[in-house]
């Protein structure tokens, strides 16, 4: 699929697991996007937080990620229905510039282009970077993360097949469609907006049906 390479898109991997707020980013790397960021409109007046940026070799800011709700932690089986899975209510929104195949920095080959299936797989990996299969051993949780990393490519490669559905949504006011899946773990949906940026976004126990996207006019109201 047109979309950034693995050795780019697989920060959100890189990441995995809980996210203390002096693991993240600060705004700066933020200011630094040459393209707008997405997160949820002013319906939502809950908690809005920063989580990740991805950059390419050259430094350049390629995606990043808006958090809102509560601030999740790794979710397992264990915790599964109780009051601490409950009170994790939370959506990330994932902007992704929206870029042809382009020269590399030092001219020396072809970065990918970025499509709605980046935005998908970013999404979908980023879901994954707060779960774990209780009954699994935490030695292992290397190997199953690394396995639905892969699942998570494979479906973000398909976005017309069965395992997802459509659901239209407002982006900056205006009804977009989106490619949306549930899983056991959560939701994840991916589309374009007409703003030259692919957004993803994924969460639990708040429902993506009734969320709104819109332009971040003042990106430092998240740190």
């Amino acid at each position: 699929m047109e979309t950034t390479s693995r050795a780019v898109a697989q920060t959100p991997a890189a990441e995995g697991g809980p996210q203390s707020p002096s693991g993240r980013r600060t705004v700066d790397g933020y200011l630094r996007a040459p393209f707008p960021w997405y997160g949820l409109d002013e319906a939502f007046t809950g908690r809005r937080w920063l989580m990740q940026i991805g950059t390419a070799a050259d430094g350049a800011v390629e995606h990043g990620s808006t958090g809102h709700g509560d601030e999740p932690s790794v979710r397992n089986e264990h915790v599964a229905g109780d009051e601490q899975d409950a009170k994790e209510k939370f959506a990330v929104v994932v902007t992704v510039a929206a870029n042809p195949d382009r020269r590399s920095a030092d001219g020396t080959g072809l970065l990918e282009a970025t499509s709605v299936s980046s935005a998908a797989w970013l999404a979908g990996v980023g879901l994954l970077s707060f779960t774990w299969p209780g009954q699994m051993d935490h030695s292992l949780r290397d190997d199953w993360l690394e396995q639905q990393t892969e699942t998570a490519w494979v479906l973000a490669d398909d976005l017309d097949g069965e395992d997802w559905t459509t659901l239209s949504l407002p982006v900056d006011g205006v009804p977009t469609p989106f490619h949306y899946r549930e899983s056991e773990f959560g939701w994840v949906l991916a589309g374009s907006t007409e703003q030259g940026v692919h957004l993803g976004a994924y969460g639990r126990g708040m429902s993506a049906y009734g969320l709104a996207f819109a332009v971040v006019k003042d990106i430092a109201a998240y740190a």
